[in-house]
């Protein structure tokens, strides 16, 4: 008796397309939350005067805010 193997391994170099498209979707996103909104998606309102909010409320925006100045990013 004798098994016959007719069996292709099928071998793939590189990254992936769709490996590839999540990532950039995600560095659109971040680039966005940091270089224009600074938080808001998420609902956090930022204050004209920076009064207006209940305390501890804002802290999405600082740090967004931070790191556009981390960034290099213009700001004020």
């Amino acid at each position: 008796m004798s098994l016959r193997n007719d069996q292709a391994a099928k071998t793939t170099t590189g990254v992936s397309k769709k490996a590839v498209a999540i990532l950039l979707v995600v560095l659109a996103f971040g680039v966005f939350m940091v270089g224009f909104d600074q938080g808001e998606v998420f609902g956090f309102s930022v204050p004209a005067d920076g009064s207006g909010s209940p305390s501890g409320t804002n802290w999405a925006h600082e740090f967004y805010h931070d790191m556009r100045h981390a960034a290099g990013l213009p700001c004020h």
